[in-house]
């Protein structure tokens, strides 16, 4: 639904005849041997040229983005006729563009109609898994049914476990899930569970305008007073090159944390000695360290000055964005098959078809060189014997 997210520097054209090409050139490595036998081929790469002088990397990017979008004279050149042809065909492209910003809208409204028929069934799950009620027997012969076709019929064969305490709903169902999401597991830390089995429910809501929120709600705990924990992803108001929606920003909000419990902070100790009295105290220090918490902490957009922390800024606010969408898009709409983790498999099995068009690519590639290399060996075989390869006898022409 949403493109990516947009760089706070403008996008470089596509390469045409009017534009220079939008990719930096290459910078070849196989410049002219100087003739002195002290300097080593390794010395002379790019590579090595660029790690001693990290400016002359500098200067060249500069150089080559000025020359991004700059004209090439070729439309200027044209006839007039030409041109009005050229104006008539960017008239006909704003109004496809036109079209496809409505589309984007009566997508986003039909996304916003089902979504209210689904809210219902987010009711329903999230009352069964905090134990406020319990499945229909419709409901559960209709998950039975389902396993029954993925396992076989050994689950009505077996008999659930007796245990000495009753339990309420599904305990610990969102950290199980999250923990299964991969993009989310790699998130949690070991302090982070703790908080994270107190939380009962994580459902989103559109906005009145473009964007989306997504609300995480806790039971009491001892880590924090928030009842519920919200991040709001807010789009730009005008659509994309495509139509799409384009990414602007998100805000998380405030976490209450109780004396003590803060998850995203850890506590330095250090050592110091005085120089006079040689008596030694310890000093400690809150310093930031990782935790799922920090995703409510979201990164602001970078600035234009520094590029080099422009650019981790830029990875970050895509991180986060892509986090949110698997949340979205993901983990609430199946919440069930994270939990079991059946769609841990389904994504997986993207990932192997993916790698099998990879490793055909290759083996074709593989096969392509083998056979190169077999004429190669042949050919050399036939030096070494000092043998010439056959050739086809010519006509003889006689006079």
């Amino acid at each position: 639904m949403a493109e990516p997210i947009k760089n706070k520097r403008p996008d470089p054209a596509a390469p045409t005849p009017q534009n220079t090409p939008a990719n930096a050139a290459p910078i070849s490595s196989h410049a002219q041997q100087p003739g002195i036998s002290s300097i080593k081929e390794e010395d002379l790469t790019a590579a090595s040229i660029f790690a001693k002088d990290p400016r002359l990397v500098s200067l060249i990017q500069g150089r080559l983005g000025s020359l991004v979008g700059r004209s090439s004279g070729y439309i200027e050149s044209l006839p007039a006729e030409v041109k009005r042809r050229v104006a008539g065909l960017k008239g006909i492209q704003k109004e496809h563009s036109k079209l496809e910003a409505e589309f984007q809208e009566e997508v986003l409204q039909l996304e916003k109609k089902y979504f209210a028929k689904f809210t219902p069934l987010y009711e329903q799950r999230s009352a069964i898994v905090n134990g406020k009620t319990e499945p229909t027997e419709e409901q559960v012969q209709a998950g039975e049914e389902n396993a029954e076709e993925e396992e076989g019929a050994a689950i009505k064969e077996e008999k659930p476990a007796e245990s000495a305490e009753k339990v309420a709903g599904i305990p610990e169902f969102w950290l199980s899930a999250m923990k299964n999401q991969i993009s989310l597991a790699e998130m949690i830390t070991d302090r982070d569970e703790g908080a994270l089995k107190s939380l009962v429910d994580i459902r989103m809501e559109y906005l009145d305008k473009p964007g989306f929120r997504l609300i995480f709600e806790f039971a009491e705990n001892e880590y924090f007073t928030n009842k519920t924990i919200t991040k709001t992803y807010y789009y730009q108001n005008e659509s994309g090159y495509g139509g799409d929606f384009i990414y602007d920003h998100a805000e998380g909000d405030k976490i209450d944390w109780k004396p003590g419990q803060d998850l995203t902070v850890r506590i330095e100790q250090k050592k110091q000695r005085n120089k006079t009295t040689k008596q030694t105290r310890i000093v400690k220090k809150t310093v930031p360290t990782e935790s799922f918490f920090n995703f409510f902490s979201p990164p602001k957009a970078p600035s234009d000055e520094d590029d080099d922390a422009a650019s981790d800024i830029e990875e970050r606010l895509e991180l986060d964005y892509q986090l949110g969408e698997d949340i979205k898009e993901k983990l609430i709409p199946r919440a069930i098959d994270w939990f079991t983790g059946e769609a841990l498999a389904f994504e997986e099995l993207d990932e192997d078809d993916m790698e099998d068009f990879d490793d055909d690519e290759d083996d074709d590639e593989e096969d392509d060189a083998s056979e190169d290399h077999d004429d190669e060996d042949e050919s050399e075989e036939e030096e070494e014997d000092g043998t010439k390869p056959k050739q086809e006898p010519t006509e003889c022409k006689q006079s």
